[in-house]
């Protein structure tokens, strides 16, 4: 069994309170993490404040560039412990460090790169013989809440692009996948992080999350998860920076020409990697009636080599979903759909936390699946007429987070990137697909229109200074 500790300011915290995590698979006790109180949290916030940083771009780099070389040299132990706290498989959680290795070189790259601007001041009749500069700040503290989903991952997009702009960050992560955040917190101090730079914390939502979250100390809040827990984030919050990264409803339109053996590709990456467990996961597949049968039958074929089972054989492609509770909603849905008409194809019946890979057929267009995010392996098949119908029920949702089109036809995809309402469309390729580097966000209910990926996530983590020089 594997014990950590919580860190504050890069020292442990011994603690005879523990929060336990178990393997979703077999139910084994996998490890447990020690909590801390809300007297220790605000402690933690008073040190941070106390010691802003002093690390040049080459050395705050340099950490960086050897926290990745962390990263990539434990890779497996890495994918093993996620596996164990998350159920997701090794196929899924070796791809996961290696993306978390990609955040932490970015973030190295970026840490050397002067982002500052210089403004003549004589290119005005009104204008004088200065100029104008601009440097970046880091933020005082940013608080950083941390999903299950990517336990490594999600936590290295918060942690990277503070490491590079210099902010200090107070990590809370998910407690169903706190192992691995604490692993990664601990690679960071061993490449050399300066404890006033970092603490993460595990604790209760009413003395410590939220008090985090309302402190006027903490100038950002960065969260990724459910709508509904960020809405009320935003709610708690007050008057500071919030960066919300929300939920998803992701269609994929597979228009009448569409390539039908990338479609089906596309359909069983998107709608089961990582368990259908990712905000940007397929969740509708929208499909003309021309190419109807012919898609169903090719995505019904690949969809059953999908083993499911043990995520630490080497031969399963799905795993389990986060626990049980999580998969009983989600058999839950299946019912709802068909009794609404839908028929399912493959799937649909659950074995504690595992659930498999799921396509149902004849979908209402109202069913709970269809309206709602289910966060795990669904694959429901929706029939529209046309480009424009596809559309409209494209954008059908609350959400608007990411969003796929299969089509050769280059007005179509044209089409589709301008009047689909989501941060991501994506032609001829699974709606997640993205570079850790690039921008990434949606807009209503899937966040508040803040991007995220490296850049991004510095700027909203530093504030620009404006000053002048005679010239």
């Amino acid at each position: 069994m594997i014990e950590r500790p919580s860190y504050v300011l890069g020292q442990a915290v011994q603690s005879t309170d523990f929060l336990e995590v178990f393997n979703p698979w077999d139910g084994s006790l996998v490890g447990r993490v020690g909590r801390v109180d809300g007297k220790t949290m605000a402690a933690a916030i008073d040190g941070h404040r106390a010691s802003p940083c002093r690390l040049s771009r080459y050395e705050r780099s340099s950490i960086l560039y050897r926290t990745q070389a962390l990263l990539e040299s434990r890779r497996e132990e890495l994918a093993r412990l996620i596996t164990a706290e998350s159920g997701l498989c090794l196929r899924e959680t070796r791809y996961e460090v290696g993306r978390a290795s990609d955040v932490f070189a970015f973030a190295a790259m970026e840490a050397l790169r002067d982002d500052g601007q210089v403004f003549s001041c004589d290119i005005s009749p009104n204008g004088k013989a200065r100029k104008i500069f601009t440097l970046r700040e880091p933020l005082g503290l940013v608080a950083a809440i941390t999903p299950f989903n990517h336990p490594l991952n999600q936590v290295a997009h918060k942690l990277a692009p503070a490491v590079a702009i210099g902010a200090p960050v107070l990590l809370k992560p998910s407690e169903k996948t706190p192992l691995s955040a604490v692993r990664l917190v601990e690679l960071l101090y061993e490449a050399g992080l300066p404890g006033s730079l970092l603490s993460c914390l595990h604790g209760d939502l009413d003395e410590v999350t939220r008090p985090l979250i309302r402190d006027p100390r903490v100038d950002l809040v960065t969260f990724t998860g459910s709508a509904a827990v960020g809405k009320e984030i935003a709610a708690t919050a007050g008057y500071k920076r919030t960066c919300l990264e929300l939920g998803g409803h992701s269609p994929l339109l597979v228009l009448r020409d569409a390539d039908l053996d990338l479609a089906a590709k596309l359909a069983c990456e998107g709608c089961f990697r990582n368990s259908g467990q990712r905000c940007t996961a397929v969740r509708r597949l929208l499909v003309e009636e021309p190419v109807l049968a012919a898609f169903t039958e090719r995505f019904l074929a690949l969809a059953a080599t999908y083993r499911c089972g043990d995520p630490s054989d080497e031969s399963t492609v799905v795993g389990t979903v986060i626990d049980a509770a999580a998969a009983e909603s989600l058999e839950r849905a299946v019912a709802e759909a068909v009794a609404r008409g839908a028929r399912v194809l493959l799937g649909g019946e659950r074995q504690g936390a595992l659930f498999p890979p799921t396509i149902l057929a004849d979908v209402d267009r109202q069913a709970w699946m269809a309206t709602h995010e289910c966060f795990g392996p669904l694959a429901p098949i929706i029939p529209v007429r046309d480009l424009d119908d596809a559309l409209q029920l494209a954008n059908a949702t609350d959400y608007g987070l990411s969003s796929g089109v299969v089509t050769n036809q280059l007005d179509w995809a044209l089409r589709a990137v301008k009047e689909i309402k989501a941060g991501t469309v994506n032609v001829n390729e699974i709606p997640g697909y993205r570079l850790e580097w690039s921008p990434f966000g949606g807009v209503k209910d899937s966040g508040l229109g803040i991007k995220e990926g490296v850049i991004e996530a510095m700027k909203f983590m530093s504030t620009v200074k404006t000053y002048s020089l005679p010239w």
